[in-house]
C-alpha cells in the first residue's frame, strides 16, 4: 500500500505562494492522499536540515520559495543529499525579470506581504477620511493621526483623501462662527491640528462658483466678501487658541499643501 504524499512547504516568509501552487498542482490528479506541512520564516541551515532530516522518512517531496541565495542553496544541497525532489518556485520567475527588467532583486523575503499591508492601511486610511470627514464625528479627532480646521471651500476634504493616499489618517473640521466648535478639538495634542486658511478675495471667487454650480445666485451671505471676512476672522481666532500652524492654501495646490503638512509631520516624528 502506497504511503500518503507528504509536501513540504518551506519558505524564508509566509510560504502562503507555495502552498497555494502546489495546491493548485495537485487538483490536476486524482490525489486524495496528501497532506501539506508549511514551514514558515525558516531562517538558518539548522531549521532546513531538521525538516529534510523528517521528509526524508515520508514519501515526500519539497516546494519551496526562499529569495535569500544562500539558505535556497543550502536547501538544494541537503534535498539532493537525501534524494527529495525540491521545486524552486521563485527563482525561475525572479531569473526571467531579472532579465526582462535588467534590474537586481532586493532578495529580501515577505515584500509581498509588506506590500498588502500597505494597501490595507491606505483603504483604512481612506474610510477614516470618508467616515470623519466636515466635522460628522468628534470622536474621530483622537484617533486621527491629523486634524485639519478651516472655514467652507479651504481644501479640507481634498487634502484628507490625499493625505489619506498616503496611509495618514486625517479628520477635518469645519470652522463657522454660528456652531460651537467640539470640545474634541481642544482636548486632543495640539501638534497634530493643522489650520487652514485663504485669500478672501479667492475665496469669494470659489464660493461664488461653487454656487453657480448648485444653481443658486450670487445673493447668498455663503459668497458674500463681508460675511467671508467674518469667517476667516473667527478660524484665525480658532487657530491661535489652538496653538497650529496655519497653512495659506490660496494659490497652492493640492498635492503643495499635502506636502507641507507631510512635512511638518516628519518634523514632529524628528522631535
Amino acid at each position: 500500500m502506497n504511503r500518503s504524499l507528504v509536501v513540504y512547504v518551506i519558505s524564508d516568509s509566509i510560504g502562503e505562494t507555495g502552498e497555494q501552487v502546489i495546491k493548485a498542482a495537485i487538483s490536476q490528479f486524482q490525489c486524495e492522499d496528501y497532506e501539506i506541512r508549511r514551514f514558515s520564516y525558516v531562517a538558518d541551515e539548522e531549521q532546513i536540515i531538521e525538516i529534510l532530516n523528517e521528509a526524508k522518512n515520508e514519501k515526500s517531496m519539497i516546494v519551496f520559495t526562499m529569495v535569500i541565495p544562500s539558505l535556497r542553496k543550502i536547501l538544494i544541497e541537503h534535498a539532493n543529499e537525501h534524494k527529495i525532489i525540491a521545486v524552486d518556485i521563485m527563482t525561475p520567475l525572479i531569473d526571467a525579470l531579472k532579465i526582462v527588467l535588467e534590474d537586481t532583486p532586493k532578495n529580501e523575503p515577505g515584500l509581498i506581504r509588506k506590500l498588502d499591508e500597505q494597501y490595507f492601511k491606505k483603504v483604512e486610511a481612506i474610510e477614516f477620511a470618508v467616515k470623519y470627514d466636515d466635522g460628522k464625528d468628534p470622536r474621530g479627532l483622537a484617533k486621527s493621526d491629523i486634524v485639519l480646521i478651516g472655514v467652507s471651500r479651504t481644501s479640507k476634504t481634498p487634502l484628507s483623501m490625499y493625505l489619506a493616499h498616503k496611509n495618514i489618517k486625517v479628520a477635518n473640521v469645519p470652522l463657522v462662527p454660528e456652531v460651537p466648535v467640539s470640545d474634541e478639538l481642544f482636548k486632543i495634542n495640539a501638534k497634530k491640528i493643522i489650520g487652514l486658511t485663504t485669500n478672501p478675495i479667492k475665496l469669494n471667487e470659489i464660493r461664488q462658483e461653487r454656487l453657480k454650480a448648485l444653481g443658486l445666485g450670487n445673493e447668498a451671505s455663503y459668497a458674500n466678501l463681508n460675511r467671508i471676512l467674518e469667517e476667516l476672522d473667527y478660524a484665525e481666532k480658532i487657530m491661535k487658541k489652538v496653538g497650529c500652524p496655519i497653512i495659506d492654501v490660496s494659490n497652492k495646490a493640492i498635492e503643495e499643501s499635502a506636502n507641507i503638512i507631510i512635512d511638518i509631520i516628519k518634523e514632529r516624528k524628528g522631535m
